[in-house]
């Protein structure tokens, strides 16, 4: 039977941003699903669900743990940026075979508001109570963010796609310090599944910093390989075959 790959987006995303993977992963022989979070499966030109700006990773969270039990296997979970993060709760729950991480957010314990990061968030935390509202990057800063190696047509195609996302849960992710709910907290010793963390090294919105102790932080389980002339957008950026190609030759190669 094959593998089932479980794969979950990250922040303003939806399924629609795995297609060049789950295409590559498919024609190998994987099961690919891919999940969209809750209140993001709807138009970019809609207003943003009511309830989105104060929902929680734990909301996504608890709405992935129902989707993944109900697949009847352990699947391998792969996640981009804050999908990434949910992989590693996830992961925590015990709900994960393998985990692949492509430039995850981090969790609870590693300061991941680099000078970049803020940059990249600064029009979204200088609105009052941002953390109660839906949020959505403009376009400049999606590129400055994610998006900058990638040729212009393809920084618009992107962006078009991308809907509003939940201001509480990036106040999670930045400021889980302040977070009373300790929302980001992965308890490292309740994940015990081998776990791939891909970074990009030229990545502004998870930058190799944040990435090298997220896999420090799993030690033993953990592989780690940076790619150079590669940002964020590991899902589609100029030779992203090499990437999900890595990913694959791991995937194979485990013993669990």
């Amino acid at each position: 039977m094959s593998e089932t790959v479980f794969m979950i987006h990250g922040m303003w995303g939806g399924s629609w941003y795995w297609q060049n993977y789950k295409n590559y992963l498919e024609a190998r022989g994987y099961r690919c699903i891919t999940s969209t979070l809750r209140y993001h499966e709807v138009s970019p030109k809609d207003a943003p669900h009511p309830q989105l700006g104060t929902t929680s990773l734990l909301d996504y969270a608890d709405d992935l743990e129902k989707e993944i039990r109900a697949l009847g296997v352990k699947p391998i979970i792969m996640g981009h940026s804050m999908g990434g993060l949910l992989a590693q709760m996830l992961a925590a729950r015990g709900l994960a075979k393998a985990v692949v991480l492509l430039a995850p957010a981090s969790p609870a314990g590693i300061l991941a508001l680099t000078p970049s990061v803020i940059k990249s968030f600064w029009s979204v935390m200088t609105v009052w109570q941002f953390w109660k509202k839906p949020m959505r990057l403009s376009f400049d800063d999606a590129v400055y963010a994610m998006l900058h190696l990638l040729p212009i047509e393809q920084q618009h195609q992107a962006y078009s796609h991308f809907v509003y996302e939940s201001g509480q849960a990036a106040f999670e992710i930045g400021y889980w310090l302040l977070d009373a709910k300790h929302a980001t907290r992965v308890e490292t010793e309740k994940v015990t599944c081998p776990v791939l963390v891909l970074a990009g090294t030229e990545d502004r919105i998870t930058p190799l910093y944040v990435q090298r102790k997220i896999a420090d932080k799993y030690k033993t389980l953990a592989t780690y390989r940076e790619f150079p002339d590669h940002a964020h957008w590991l899902i589609a950026e100029k030779g992203w075959e090499g990437i999900v190609s890595y990913a694959d030759d791991w995937m194979r190669d485990l013993n669990v």
